[in-house]
């Protein structure tokens, strides 16, 4: 609790993963306004490039070195640095065998979220911003949840020349990106239209917080960012909530359609996004029509239809409906770094604590700009 309170004044605006206040929604809210809108507060800014960035096995490959490294930067009392050595020493319990690493944050631990940020806000963001600042020659947009980071371009050359740079930057401090989920796609308001003068297809996607983010059309044909439940997601939970029936078949249908309720809602306070009714309304069918199997299972003579099970699930199974954006009050200007907690920065946010042998700085002419 007391490093939560420290490292809220210091954590970039950009950054949304475990903190107070901000959540998956507000990391979506502020990347699709920074996408799809026009002009915001701080005038045009165009988005034409998408890395969509994940770290592979990022908790488990957190080096414990730079991470106490990063922690006595800002934290002056030894004591609390010591007691978090002793956290990430104390290894994993699985199977009845404790097993030590000197990599990773304790995956599992309250604290492990936290030292998570706390790694990515030296390595990555404080980097990322700066490159923003001196190496980019056009718009830039950034959003970082946990290990999940996506950034958006004007250029083309910017966004290459980053997807390099971040690729040496992570291997500096023991980290790598996933080969397979990270990429450079061209993507944004003007993507459909330069990639069908190119005679190439339509735009490419990405995933982000178990969406898939798409280059659409609105009915008026005007640019629309969607977002559509990832497939893979889908079938996962319908295969848990099978398997759950199927444990669950003897039991009375009020009981079993109560437990359905609780399913579905939470699935829909979460996919209700705008342009995803359609997969919200695929996955309460296939919700209804497990039910109506599992039903059908419980005797040879059962004589449940859709006609039944359509007016059982009425009375139990929520119907879809659709969220606004911005329902979580999340600013687009925080995409660009500025943090609402500023005010509250206390000393040694800058410069280090009083009692910091080991200041952090980076090298000089690290983000100096192309000629």
């Amino acid at each position: 609790m007391v490093l939560n309170v420290i490292y809220e004044g210091d954590f970039c605006g950009f950054s949304y993963g475990f903190r107070p206040g901000r959540g998956p929604h507000d990391a979506m809210d502020a990347l699709c306004t920074a996408i799809g809108k026009r002009q915001t507060a701080n005038g045009k800014r165009k988005v034409n490039w998408i890395i969509d960035a994940d770290i592979q096995n990022f908790f488990g490959a957190v080096s414990q070195s730079w991470l106490v490294r990063f922690l006595e930067h800002r934290i002056g009392d030894k004591r609390i640095t010591r007691l978090i050595q002793k956290w990430l020493k104390a290894g994993i319990l699985e199977d009845g065998v404790v097993t030590v690493d000197d990599k990773g944050t304790g995956q599992g631990s309250v604290i492990s979220p936290l030292l998570g940020n706390v790694y990515l806000h030296y390595v990555l963001d404080l980097w990322a911003d700066r490159w923003r600042q001196r190496g980019a020659t056009g718009d830039m947009i950034i959003v970082r949840y946990a290990d999940d980071t996506v950034l958006g371009f004007e250029q083309e050359d910017d966004a290459r020349r980053f997807l390099i740079a971040m690729r040496a930057r992570l291997e500096e401090f023991e980290l790598s990106l996933h080969p397979d989920q990270t990429q450079l796609i061209e993507f944004g308001r003007f993507a459909a239209t330069r990639r069908k003068r190119r005679g190439l297809g339509k735009p490419e996607t990405f995933a982000f917080m178990g969406f898939t983010f798409i280059c659409g059309k609105s009915r008026q044909g005007l640019f629309q960012l969607q977002r559509k439940t990832r497939s893979d997601r889908m079938r996962v939970k319908l295969q848990e909530i099978k398997e759950e029936l199927r444990r669950r078949r003897h039991q009375p249908i009020p009981e079993q359609g109560r437990w359905l309720r609780q399913v579905v809602e939470g699935h829909i306070r979460y996919f209700a996004v705008p342009t995803n009714r359609r997969a919200i309304g695929q996955f309460r069918l296939h919700v209804i029509d497990l039910w109506r199997r599992a039903l059908k299972r419980r005797s040879q003579k059962d004589k449940t239809t859709w006609t039944r099970i359509t007016r059982i699930s009425d009375g139990w199974i929520p119907k879809p409906r659709i969220f606004t954006l911005g329902r979580t009050r999340a600013s687009p200007s925080l995409t660009q770094g500025r943090s609402r907690m500023r005010e509250f920065r206390t000393y040694g946010s800058v410069r280090g604590a009083l009692s910091n042998e080991r200041p952090y700085r980076e090298p000089e002419g690290y983000f100096r700009r192309p000629n």
